[in-house]
């Protein structure tokens, strides 16, 4: 093997490390986590809601609650994702 092959593959090892992603995000990253997390626990409420209320017959009131709070979080990750789509469509029609 080739000295320059041996120390290209070092120097790709090394970026590599450099290069991944830190378990914990900050910045922008950390909101965006917290953001799906949030996400995720809100539709995770409103399906236990939901089951309840179908197995049990609980509180038609909390079950209308849950569901509110849902469709409103799934309107807002939509929002957002139409945000996102919408900029990176305007980054590509800058001219280069």
């Amino acid at each position: 093997m080739d000295i320059r092959n041996t120390l290209a593959l070092q120097a790709y090892a090394q970026s590599r490390l450099a290069a991944q992603p830190t378990p914990q995000a900050e910045g922008a990253g950390a909101a965006f986590t917290a953001a799906v997390t949030g996400f995720t626990q809100t539709l995770a409420q409103g399906e236990a809601q939901a089951r309840a209320a179908m197995t049990t017959g609980a509180d038609p009131h909390a079950l209308v609650t849950a569901l509110a709070q849902t469709e409103l979080a799934v309107e807002t990750a939509v929002t957002v994702r139409d945000r996102v789509v919408e900029a990176y469509q305007e980054i590509l029609r800058m001219p280069v």
